[in-house]
């Protein structure tokens, strides 16, 4: 079914306004999703887990550029790696702050077709919020997270497929609030340039971006900018394992770590609820807090993430 959502033009400072006189996105409008070939239940997602990650995360506390937490929550994230193929993104860069390393890390799944699926998560905390107790357990530690346990549901096993990287990228947040687009979304700018320079971005088949996925109150939007067949896949995926209901009510245009792979023309999407708490009260505050989350949302996303992989294998 078809959905009109409503336009939310002034969410946050990486929401961005589009025509309000512009027709509702159809949901189906660009193609058809594949059906399931097959008779297999939802993918597994351990949620409970996922949870413990983010609790885990969070008690590090701000993980800033350049911090000592910064540092441990990238050393947290490579001890849940041990056994898989990774690789480090590393880089330096000047800001109005001053200069920072920026640490990209990238978990590889090796598949049986040619081509990749990337999904991706920015790690980082606020620069400006930096003095604060502000932890992003939301933004950032949810979808950190949500790899993570993904990387549990691929490790070991023979992936039938593309091969799947996940991507912990780094140094997304901006330097400035309100968001300042040109001090933002480091760690993905360098990355999609070193792989349009290699050619790893041609064989990218779709860029998957997690972002503020563990709402108590989830709703993904569908993202305006995302590509339409994406998006059309995702909330198949949703259909297929039974969460649409959290999918997709609200269309809005954002401001995100996919914006760099949608310049290099690589098919991407971003999975957000950008609407944390009324009227989005919670977002880049000290009120983001393991308490407004909930391993069910967490679920949710991740169950229909790993379906969406299913169904870019079918294509």
């Amino acid at each position: 079914m078809a959905i009109a959502a409503v336009l939310l033009s002034s969410a946050c400072a990486r929401s961005a306004p589009s025509e309000q006189s512009a027709a509702p996105a159809q949901v189906h409008a660009s193609v058809d999703p594949p059906t399931p070939t097959d008779s297999a239940g939802p993918p597994e997602f351990n949620a409970s887990r996922a949870m413990e990650y983010v609790k885990e995360i969070v008690t590090f506390g701000p993980r800033p550029l350049g911090s000592k937490n910064h540092e441990k929550v990238e050393n947290y994230i490579l001890s849940h790696l041990k056994g898989v193929e990774v690789e480090h993104d590393n880089f330096d860069i000047n800001t109005s702050e001053g200069h920072f390393p920026v640490h990209n890390i990238l978990a590889k799944f090796p598949g049986t077709r040619d081509g990749i699926i990337v999904i991706a998560s920015h790690y980082d905390t606020n620069w400006p919020l930096r003095n604060t107790s502000f932890a992003g357990a939301n933004d950032g530690a949810s979808s950190s997270a949500l790899l993570l346990e993904i990387a549990n549901q691929l490790r070991g096993k023979k992936i039938e497929g593309y091969s799947v990287w996940l991507l912990w990228d780094d140094a997304e947040e901006s330097m400035k609030l309100p968001w300042d687009d040109p001090q933002s979304l480091y760690g993905v700018r360098h990355l999609a340039q070193k792989w349009q320079d290699d050619g790893t971005a041609k064989k990218i088949k779709a860029f998957l971006l997690e972002d503020m996925v563990g709402d108590a109150d989830l709703n993904i939007d569908r993202v305006l900018e995302g590509t339409p067949w994406v998006e059309d896949l995702i909330y198949q995926a949703a259909v297929n394992v039974g969460y649409q209901s959290h999918f997709f009510a609200r269309q809005m245009s954002v401001v995100d770590d996919f914006k760099p792979f949608l310049e290099r023309g690589v098919p991407s999407a971003d999975l957000i609820d950008l609407n944390y708490g009324y009227n989005n009260v919670f977002h880049h505050t000290t009120q983001d807090t393991v308490d407004k989350l909930s391993p069910k949302s967490l679920g949710i996303v991740g169950t229909v993430t790993l379906e969406t992989v299913r169904l870019l294998n079918q294509r």
